[in-house]
């Protein structure tokens, strides 16, 4: 069954917000880095993500085994500790 799969996540770089868009298709995985102003807010995250969809420049892909999360219970995971 193909998995698809797409994340993105904002972090602070001194000076920057800087965004990765990572997204999985069929175990294929490619990432695209986004540099914003000092502070991005969640609306022009999102209109650039409107406005620049196309224009996106995403790293070679490359194959990533990519295994089932397990989830453990997290009193198992105490006792275990």
């Amino acid at each position: 069954m193909p998995r698809n799969e797409s994340k993105f996540t904002v972090f602070f770089e001194d000076p920057f917000g800087v965004g990765v868009y990572e997204r999985m298709e069929d175990g294929i995985l490619e990432v695209c880095k986004i540099t914003f102003g000092a502070e991005p807010k969640d609306y022009e995250v999102y209109d650039f993500f409107l406005q620049n969809w196309n224009k996106l420049c995403f790293s070679p892909p490359v194959n990533a085994d990519h295994g089932q999360d397990v989830k453990i219970n997290p009193k198992r995971m105490q006792r275990a500790l």
